[in-house]
Order: structure tokens, then C-alpha cells, then sequence
């Protein structure tokens, strides 16, 4: 196996939940509005640093798709699927797009400290 090189994105992102690698940027977000067996996903028109699995032809609630699974490719945790065909007509505007599962990612937002910007008393006393 080769050596691995991840690409870091500029601005805000969407990461890795369990690596932190960079995956999308928040500007590619087509939709939020898609669903998963874990909960919300959101539809991007591109993604970095994954590796895609095989096509697979997989019943969704919008119909017949043929799709791959994608995974980080740091950690190798699935993080969503790639849209490789849609077989009905309304679908074709998915085709070469990627879903990534809001449960397996984290917005530049998400952190896991917390910062408390409240004033504090020697704050105040500077006053």
C-alpha cells in the first residue's frame, strides 16, 4: 500500500466525525434535505480524500440507483455513498454526486471544546 495524501481544504469544511480529515466544503452542499438509515445526510457535488467501494444497484426512497459506498480514506470509516446512475429521469441531477451521513461528519462549527465567551469578572473590571 502507498503512502496516503489528504488534501485540506480552504474555509469552512465538513470533516471526518472519527479522524477529523477534511471531506467537503460547506459552498458544495446541493442538499440538505436527504435521509439515511442513521438519520440526515446532506447531497455535495464533490468530496476529497475518500476511496469509493463498488457500484452496487440499491433500492432508495426516490428509486432504483446504482451507487458506491465511500469511506474515509484515512480511517476507513464509511461516511456516506456516491451517486453513480439514477434510472429514472427526475433523478439524473444526483449522478456524480456524493451523500455524506450527518451522523459520521462534523461542520466547522462542531468541536469538541467548549469556549465560554461570557465576560468574566476581570473582564468586567477593565470597564
Amino acid at each position: 500500500m502507498g503512502r496516503i495524501f489528504v488534501v485540506e481544504l480552504e474555509g469552512r469544511t465538513y470533516r471526518c466525525k472519527f479522524c477529523k480529515t477534511h471531506l467537503a466544503l460547506v459552498d458544495d452542499v446541493v442538499s440538505r434535505a436527504f435521509n439515511c438509515r442513521r438519520g440526515k445526510a446532506y447531497l455535495f457535488s464533490s468530496a476529497v480524500n475518500i476511496t469509493v467501494g463498488p457500484h452496487e444497484e440499491r433500492m432508495m426512497l426516490s428509486g432504483m440507483h446504482t451507487v458506491a459506498d465511500i469511506f474515509c480514506c484515512c480511517c476507513g470509516q464509511i461516511v456516506g455513498w456516491k451517486y453513480e446512475a439514477a434510472h429514472e429521469k427526475s433523478q439524473k441531477y444526483k449522478e456524480g454526486k456524493f451523500v455524506l451521513e450527518r451522523a459520521r461528519i462534523l461542520d466547522g462549527l462542531d468541536s469538541e471544546f467548549y469556549i465560554d465567551t461570557r465576560p468574566s469578572m476581570s473582564d468586567g473590571e477593565d470597564v
